[in-house]
Protein backbone atom coordinates (compact mmCIF):
# COMPACT_ATOMS: atom_id res chain seq x y z
CA UNK A 1 0.00 0.00 0.00
CA UNK A 2 1.35 3.41 -0.90
CA UNK A 3 1.55 6.34 2.08
CA UNK A 4 2.72 9.64 2.03
CA UNK A 5 4.66 10.97 4.81
CA UNK A 6 4.76 14.65 5.15
CA UNK A 7 7.61 16.53 6.85
CA UNK A 8 6.05 19.39 9.12
CA UNK A 9 8.25 21.87 11.05
CA UNK A 10 7.27 24.07 13.41
CA UNK A 11 9.26 27.71 14.95
CA UNK A 12 10.92 25.93 17.46
CA UNK A 13 12.46 23.42 14.93
CA UNK A 14 13.59 26.10 11.98
CA UNK A 15 14.78 27.69 14.93
CA UNK A 16 16.74 25.40 16.34
CA UNK A 17 18.16 24.36 12.76
CA UNK A 18 19.18 28.17 12.08
CA UNK A 19 21.25 27.91 15.59
CA UNK A 20 23.38 24.94 14.57
CA UNK A 21 27.11 25.42 13.87
CA UNK A 22 28.29 24.02 10.74
CA UNK A 23 29.06 20.72 12.10
CA UNK A 24 25.83 20.20 13.83
CA UNK A 25 24.11 21.05 10.46
CA UNK A 26 26.07 18.53 8.68
CA UNK A 27 25.53 16.07 11.37
CA UNK A 28 21.48 16.27 11.55
CA UNK A 29 21.49 16.33 7.55
CA UNK A 30 23.75 13.29 7.73
CA UNK A 31 21.11 11.64 9.78
CA UNK A 32 18.26 12.48 6.97
CA UNK A 33 20.86 11.14 4.68
CA UNK A 34 21.01 7.85 6.88
CA UNK A 35 16.84 7.81 6.81
CA UNK A 36 16.85 7.56 3.52
CA UNK A 37 19.45 5.15 2.90
CA UNK A 38 18.02 2.62 5.72
CA UNK A 39 14.66 3.51 3.60
CA UNK A 40 15.11 3.29 0.05
CA UNK A 41 13.71 0.12 -0.44
CA UNK A 42 10.09 1.16 0.06
CA UNK A 43 10.04 4.90 -0.97
CA UNK A 44 9.11 5.34 -4.41
CA UNK A 45 9.37 9.16 -4.57
CA UNK A 46 10.30 12.18 -2.32
CA UNK A 47 10.82 16.02 -2.66
CA UNK A 48 12.10 18.69 -0.57
CA UNK A 49 10.04 21.82 -0.91
CA UNK A 50 10.87 25.24 -1.27
CA UNK A 51 10.52 27.39 1.55
CA UNK A 52 6.72 28.55 2.39
CA UNK A 53 7.21 32.04 1.31
CA UNK A 54 8.19 31.11 -2.16
CA UNK A 55 4.27 29.75 -2.14
CA UNK A 56 1.29 31.17 -4.30
CA UNK A 57 -2.18 29.84 -3.17
CA UNK A 58 -5.46 29.98 -5.55
CA UNK A 59 -8.44 30.46 -3.41
CA UNK A 60 -10.92 29.35 -5.24
CA UNK A 61 -15.09 30.00 -4.53
CA UNK A 62 -18.32 31.85 -5.09
CA UNK A 63 -16.48 34.45 -7.03
CA UNK A 64 -13.62 35.06 -9.17
CA UNK A 65 -10.43 32.74 -7.79
CA UNK A 66 -8.04 34.76 -5.72
CA UNK A 67 -3.99 34.22 -6.45
CA UNK A 68 -1.86 35.33 -3.06
CA UNK A 69 1.98 35.06 -2.97
CA UNK A 70 2.68 32.65 0.14
CA UNK A 71 1.21 29.52 2.15
CA UNK A 72 -2.04 28.93 2.03
CA UNK A 73 -2.67 29.53 5.67
CA UNK A 74 -1.18 31.64 8.67
CA UNK A 75 0.24 28.94 10.71
CA UNK A 76 3.09 27.92 12.32
CA UNK A 77 3.67 25.06 11.32
CA UNK A 78 4.54 23.90 7.23
CA UNK A 79 5.70 21.06 5.16
CA UNK A 80 8.57 21.05 3.45
CA UNK A 81 9.17 18.14 2.07
CA UNK A 82 7.28 14.39 1.61
CA UNK A 83 8.52 10.33 0.73
CA UNK A 84 5.80 8.45 -1.18
CA UNK A 85 6.40 4.89 0.10
CA UNK A 86 5.14 1.60 -1.08
CA UNK A 87 4.52 -1.15 2.13
CA UNK A 88 2.36 -3.56 3.38
CA UNK A 89 -0.02 -1.66 6.31
CA UNK A 90 -0.11 1.33 8.35
CA UNK A 91 1.83 -0.55 10.95
CA UNK A 92 4.86 -0.36 8.50
CA UNK A 93 4.50 3.24 7.40
CA UNK A 94 3.86 4.20 11.27
CA UNK A 95 7.03 2.51 12.25
CA UNK A 96 9.39 4.17 9.50
CA UNK A 97 7.64 7.55 10.38
CA UNK A 98 8.48 7.50 13.93
CA UNK A 99 12.12 6.73 12.65
CA UNK A 100 12.54 10.24 11.23
CA UNK A 101 15.42 12.20 12.50
CA UNK A 102 14.50 15.47 11.57
CA UNK A 103 10.98 17.77 11.46
CA UNK A 104 9.06 16.91 14.91
CA UNK A 105 5.86 16.43 12.97
CA UNK A 106 5.20 13.92 10.64
CA UNK A 107 1.90 13.41 8.61
CA UNK A 108 0.84 10.32 7.04
CA UNK A 109 -1.82 9.94 4.53
CA UNK A 110 -2.50 6.84 1.92
CA UNK A 111 -2.16 7.37 -1.19
CA UNK A 112 -4.64 6.77 -3.69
Amino acid sequence: MKYVLMFIENEEYAAALAAMDQAETQAAYAKVGQWFADHADVITHHAHLAPAETASTVRLGAGDPVVTDGPFVEGKEVVSGFVEIDVPDLDEALRIARSWPACPIVEIRPAA
